[in-house]
């Protein structure tokens, strides 16, 4: 005949807890009554004899979650008697419960009289952080989810908010019986030209949250041809918040860009310069050509890049304090240039200047004929 099981550690301790004579006082607690709280000193623990009782703590310095759910012959609160630290959780009884506290003192003179119980609590401590580790990153990589689907929500919403006001702007003007012909065609213009941006930038974010991003898919343009029309949109939109747009002559040359991308590169930098000159100012951009580069500045009369924050720039969803937004867009601008064979940087900060950044772009050739 086979000899019989042992039973499991949790199962021998419980035993040992509940025999006549033995040590401890039960305790009953309501459905959602709290057994002990996170931070609280270990004075004991608890071998529950009915009901159940569910351990939660903080996530990700969240909301708490419940990390693990036990019921009768388990016990709770253990780990902050033996450390003899500060409770890691919060025990709360899910139902009516009922529970067994045995002190410090009493479960040290338990394991003098039986040793072999200690080996046992060491077994069922071990079996229990494993599982309670692993609910804990489980539940880590959820929150991080969701925060990442409301980081990427407030950027949304924040990008959003210049081309809605220009289009309400617009719908108005096309609604008014006073509108002449022509200012009602530019501003159905306007409208059409802002919804196709609304729907780059959600493009581009979707394209951020893609393993390896979106392919570069880059066309040969002559560079004049594609930048003269940008800066009078940007200048026009600029001006309505106060801010000059201060250009130089973009370089005659071909180059290989994807228009759509790199717009949204331009439009980010117009708006964080923005973001930093709530007064108004002027932005400067700056074109240069040389050795197989074209490098292009763009550079704000804001109060600057504090050193503090300077490391951390280009890092996705650093904020910097601001009460906007998410720090995504110099994360995507940064992905953008690259994507075009280029790179991107912030200018050393300068007493007295506010911000620059610069990038630059592979130059495919030079264009001797006149832009047109």
């Amino acid at each position: 005949m086979a000899a019989p099981e042992s039973p499991p550690p949790a199962t021998r301790l419980g035993n040992a807890l509940q025999l006549p004579g033995s040590t401890g006082r039960t305790r009953r607690f309501a459905a959602g009554e709290i057994l002990f709280s996170v931070g609280e000193p270990g004075d004991g623990f608890y071998l529950i004899e009915v009901g159940r009782v569910q351990i939660s703590a903080p996530v990700g310095g969240g909301e708490p979650r419940v990390l693990a759910v036990l019921g009768p012959g388990d016990t709770v609160g253990e780990m902050a008697v033996i450390d003899d630290a500060p409770r890691s959780a919060t025990a709360r009884a899910e139902v009516a419960t009922e529970a067994k506290h045995i002190t410090r003192d009493e479960l040290l003179q338990l394991l003098e009289k039986q040793p072999v119980l200690a080996l046992d609590l060491i077994r069922e401590l071990s079996r229990r952080m494993r599982a309670l580790n692993r609910k804990y990153l489980e539940e880590v990589v959820q929150a991080e989810r969701l925060a990442a689907v409301g980081r990427f929500a407030s950027t949304i919403v924040h990008d959003f908010k210049n081309p809605l006001a220009i289009i309400g702007l617009a719908a108005e003007l096309a609604c008014s019986s006073d509108t002449s012909p022509p200012l009602r065609q530019e501003a159905q213009s306007k409208i059409s030209q802002q919804v196709e941006r609304m729907t780059n930038m959600l493009q581009e974010l979707i394209d951020f949250t893609k393993p390896g991003g979106q392919g570069p898919n880059l066309r040969p343009v002559v560079f004049p041809r594609y930048m003269l029309p940008l800066i009078d949109e940007m200048r026009r939109e600029l001006a309505e918040q106060r801010v000059q747009l201060v250009a130089g002559t973009p370089p005659n040359v071909t180059v290989e860009i994807n228009p759509r991308r790199l717009s949204r590169l331009f439009h980010n930098l117009l708006n964080n310069a923005v973001d930093a000159m709530p007064r108004g100012g002027k932005i400067h951009l700056r074109f240069d050509a040389s050795e197989g580069m074209m490098r292009i500045e763009v550079e704000d009369t804001g109060p600057g890049i504090a050193s503090e924050i300077a490391g951390t720039l280009f890092t996705p969803f650093s904020t910097h304090g601001k009460s906007h937004g998410t720090g995504l867009g110099l994360s995507i601008c940064r992905r953008i240039a690259e994507d075009h064979g280029g790179r991107m940087w912030a200018a050393d900060p300068q007493e007295g200047r506010g911000a620059t950044f610069c990038f630059t772009l592979p130059i495919t050739a030079p264009t001797r004929s006149a832009p047109g």
